[in-house]
């Protein structure tokens, strides 16, 4: 998996995001005006996409949109 497919899966599931303006760097609960829909939506995601279950305090932990692939990534290598 790819930081850049990541993304993009990110930019379709949000509908409120442009596409190409998301960045590994990017904050992602401003970037995605983060609230428990969005939380949802995005454990959905993981779960759909990636076969990841990603737990509340996984997304405590992260700041970034690279924290949370790096999570997702870790968690897919077992």
């Amino acid at each position: 998996m790819k930081i850049e497919d990541f993304i993009a899966a990110l930019e379709e599931e949000f509908d409120d995001i442009e596409q190409g303006t998301l960045k590994a760097g990017s904050d992602f609960r401003e970037s995605l005006e983060w609230n428990s829909i969005n939380a949802l939506l995005f454990i959905a995601l993981c779960d759909a996409e990636y076969d990841v279950m990603m737990s509340a305090d996984d997304i405590d932990k992260a700041v970034t949109i690279q924290d949370l692939f790096d999570t997702i990534e870790t968690k897919m290598k077992g």
